[in-house]
């Protein structure tokens, strides 16, 4: 459904060494930084990446919003957390842990990047 996610971040350089930290978890490999200085994590099932906001205002984060990264395993998730808040991450939510919804058990974890977006690592448990 989606070819791409972009954030905004006052400090590209920041968020990049963030992002490089938390989605190493997940097994992607470090963004790369194209000629206009924005970031880029290109995978088989999308791109996600940082710039400075193009209109020249500051980056500000989306009240609502959250971008979910898939985790193969609830310890990967853990992992991609507690990397996020060592790499200059807030943790926010709950602590992480298995959430029941209408789509089954999740094991979430939720973090804060540097510029206050707000990131969920996901992974959906087997049906019991």
């Amino acid at each position: 459904m989606f070819s791409h996610i972009m954030v905004g971040a006052n400090d590209v350089e920041e968020s990049k060494s963030f992002y490089d930290t938390t989605l190493a978890t997940l097994g992607i490999p470090p963004g790369r930084v194209d000629e206009k200085g924005r970031v880029f994590y290109v995978t088989p099932t999308g791109i996600f990446s940082i710039s400075k906001p193009i209109n020249g205002e500051p980056a500000c984060f989306a009240n609502g919003g959250t971008i979910g990264f898939a985790a193969k395993s609830p310890e990967e998730a853990v992992a991609w957390h507690d990397a996020g808040v060592a790499a200059g991450g807030a943790s926010c939510e709950d602590p992480p842990g298995i959430r029941q919804g209408s789509f089954g058990q999740l094991y979430l974890a939720y973090l804060r990047d540097p510029a206050g977006n707000k990131l969920c690592a996901m992974h959906r448990l087997p049906a019991a």
